[in-house]
């Protein structure tokens, strides 16, 4: 035995065995069951809640059990042989039964045997689990006698802790668990000081700046999207008093994009930054259509590092802990500190655009500014290797004598996470702007102005996915039956008609017709079966010039890279490699070139693959949702065709007969 148990008072009907409960993640147990609760109660005790530390068990308990009229006792505590706790149970102070005592007059019995408890576990990720709950009491509780109990003494003195952020201070609690929703004009109700905790609030940023009513706009908002369809995924962050902070939420629809789409994804923040009445973060992808599409959605309270790690981890969660390859931000500390804590092994790089949207406001008070940001862009956009970068960037640091600014002092020290020439190796995507021309958009950007009110967003909300749904599947329509001119002789431009959906086969022919600028591919190495040459290109601005591309082919496995590095840059091949591979007669672009996320012939199906058996059967929610989600996946494939309606309607009469019977003879 591993652990020692020691006992607050005993309770001789518990069991002392390790327990281990398997699931997708920390919050699918709980979350989108039931959501939040309106009203001034706290929500019970549910299955798979986790928590920051012991006491946070303990204390949320206590809070609920203040409130219902009854109190609470340590049953038990588990230590390991290395004195850390990694186990609980918290019972009613009415359980078990007092020893018999031998004094002339005993002390009447209180207690009652009853069985309300919660027990809970330390996981693997250092996080507290509820592993059992039962509420039900075996004698009468009333929320009129909780002044009596001893365990209620130092709630309030729980909920004055310091909500201040201290930078040099670790970052405080992330909670998770569904509770109450309270407009901050409403926390007078509550029983706690007010003088101080105003202040912290006030000083913190700790809660949504909410209008009357946006609280409840907010649970009917959830509640109506949970009943369409209930996979629909939200969890809410309350500070300590009750007001909501921070809140995430997405549709099963973008659980099922981010399998397709999730290799790159942009954080925007922009309605933080610009001060929108919102303070919206999307979290969005771009589909095969190079359409921006959501992944998720929040509202936070702040650009703090505790409100993103909430959203980061929140988002984590419903994507089953899945992190993308790339994630794109703008220049945010707050955030890269965030996404280092959450997602450490996604590369991060800064939103080109957002850049270039700040040139005017940084540099437009310089002597000179039309001269610098000229040649500010042409570093950036013109430079193909690091070292044409880099004496671009002197050149003009030391012609104009800004070597102190310190935004450009700043972007320099970061420019490998934001200077094309220093993202070649890191797949974008298509989503970073490597040419003035190219915008970044946010799915919600036509829905959403510095002064829209929340209420009127969430009404919208739905206008505008269905708009987002609508712009894909026309998108799709035109790309299966739309035909192009080709604008060369060679075939892989024919190949990939066939296969690339319009907008990326319309990107990828300016990449065939670059070729014509393309004067020479000499070879200049050979290495057993890799090949280096040189591809010599105009440029762009002075056709008397060229530029020179090295291009390495590995004739053996059919590899092609080239220093320009758009392949990882757009995801297809560019014009200095489809030179190459044309002089070494390749008819055909190499299959590992060819990316599924930009075909036209692939079925995309976003209704979510539910075969797990990771949910808990004694549960009837969970065997509720279970069938639910089965039902819906059947539904989806039944409708593609009359045939397969029938079929599908003639086998579930056959199930359902089935079930009856079965319901028959158990009875």
């Amino acid at each position: 035995m591993d652990g020692l148990s020691l006992n607050a008072e005993p309770i001789f009907d518990d069991e002392t065995e390790e327990f281990e409960i398997d699931g997708e993640c920390a919050m699918t147990e709980y979350v989108g069951q039931s959501g939040v609760i309106e009203g001034e109660n706290p929500v019970p005790p549910a299955f798979g809640m986790e928590f920051e530390t012991y006491e946070d068990v303990y204390y949320f308990y206590n809070c609920y059990a203040k409130v219902h009229g009854f109190g609470v006792r340590v049953s038990n505590t588990w230590y390991r042989k290395s004195r850390e706790r990694y186990r609980g149970k918290l019972s009613c102070s009415s359980a078990g039964f007092k020893k018999k005592s031998e004094a002339n007059r005993p002390r009447p019995e209180t207690r009652t045997g009853c069985p309300a408890m919660i027990k809970f576990r330390l996981m693997e990720n250092k996080r507290w689990r509820i592993i059992e709950v039962e509420l039900e009491h075996n004698h009468l509780v009333s929320p009129s006698t909780e002044k009596f109990y001893k365990s209620h003494r130092n709630i309030s003195s729980g909920s004055k802790r310091s909500l201040q952020m201290d930078a040099n201070q670790d970052i405080q609690k992330i909670r998770l668990f569904r509770t109450v929703i309270i407009d901050p004009d409403d926390v007078r109700k509550l029983n706690i000081d007010e003088g101080e905790f105003r202040n912290t609030i006030v000083q913190s940023n700790n809660h949504l700046i909410l209008k009357p009513g946006d609280a409840q706009a907010f649970h009917s908002f959830f509640i109506d999207l949970q009943l369409v369809n209930p996979d629909f995924f939200y969890v809410m962050d309350l500070n300590e008093k009750g007001c909501l902070r921070n809140v995430f939420w997405a549709e099963a629809r973008f659980k099922a994009a981010y399998s397709y789409f999730g290799d790159v994804v942009r954080i925007d923040t922009a309605c933080l930054t610009t001060k929108y009445e919102i303070p919206l973060v999307v979290i969005a992808g771009v589909n095969h259509h190079g359409q921006s599409v959501p992944l998720g959605c929040g509202l936070v309270a702040g650009e703090t590092v505790e409100s993103f790690i909430w959203l980061l981890r929140a988002w984590l969660t419903c994507m089953v802990g899945r992190p993308p390859q790339t994630i794109i931000t703008d220049q945010s500390r707050v955030m890269q500190t965030a996404i280092a804590d959450v997602l450490p092994r996604s590369s991060y790089c800064f939103s080109l655009s957002h850049i270039m949207k700040k040139v005017p406001e940084e540099l437009g008070g310089l002597h000179e500014y039309e001269v610098i940001k000229k040649a500010f862009t042409k570093a950036i956009y013109q430079s193909s290797r690091a070292e044409e970068f880099e004496a671009a960037w002197e050149d003009m640091i030391l012609c104009h004598g800004i070597r102190d600014h310190k935004w450009l002092q700043t972007l320099h020290d970061n420019r490998k996470h934001w200077a094309p020439v220093y993202l070649k190796d890191t797949f974008l995507a298509g989503m970073v702007s490597v040419t003035l021309s190219e915008k970044e958009a946010s799915p919600f950007d036509e829905y959403l102005a510095n002064h829209t009110p929340l209420k009127e967003f969430l009404n919208s909300y739905n206008q505008c996915l269905k708009e987002i749904y609508q712009r894909e599947a026309l998108a799709d329509t035109e790309s299966r039956n739309s035909s192009f001119m080709l604008k060369s002789r060679f075939y892989f431009e024919m190949q990939l008609s066939k296969v690339y959906t319009n907008h990326i086969f319309e990107k990828f022919q300016i990449e065939v017709e670059g070729m014509f600028s393309c004067l020479s591919t000499r070879q200049v190495s050979i290495d057993g079966s890799i090949v280096t040459y040189i591809v010599k290109e105009h440029e762009v601005e002075n056709v008397n010039e060229a530029k020179d591309y090295e291009v390495t082919l590995n004739t053996a496995v059919a590899e092609v890279l080239c220093a320009c590095g758009l392949f990882n840059l757009e995801g297809f091949l560019c014009r200095h490699a489809l030179c190459v591979l044309s002089q070494n007669s390749f008819e055909e672009i190499p299959p590992q070139y060819i990316l599924s996320r930009w075909r036209k012939d692939i079925h995309r199906s976003y209704v979510l693959d539910y075969g797990c058996n990771l949910i808990d059967t004694k549960n009837p929610v969970h065997r509720y949702d279970n069938l639910y989600k089965c039902a819906v996946k059947l539904v989806e494939e039944g409708r593609k065709s009359n045939e397969r309606y029938k079929f599908t309607l003639e086998a579930l009469g056959e199930i359902l007969n089935k079930v009856s019977l079965q319901d028959h003879n158990t009875l």
